[in-house]
């Protein structure tokens, strides 16, 4: 079980968990897949093993 319903892995998973947990708290107006997004690019700028390529895929609930 992932801590606040937030799971990220890979080599920037650590910076894109930090902003995504914050936007969770902060930034409740936002939808899963722009705190995805947001998140993604956020931690693309930190780390250079990350980049700004992303394919976000959705499911239904």
């Amino acid at each position: 079980e992932p801590d606040n319903d937030i799971l990220a892995i890979g080599s920037g998973s650590m910076y894109a968990l930090s902003a995504a947990a914050t936007l969770k708290k902060h930034a409740s107006h936002l939808s899963a897949t722009e705190m995805v997004r947001e998140s993604l690019g956020i931690a693309a700028d930190i780390c250079i093993y990350t980049n700004h390529n992303f394919i976000i895929e959705t499911i239904a609930e």
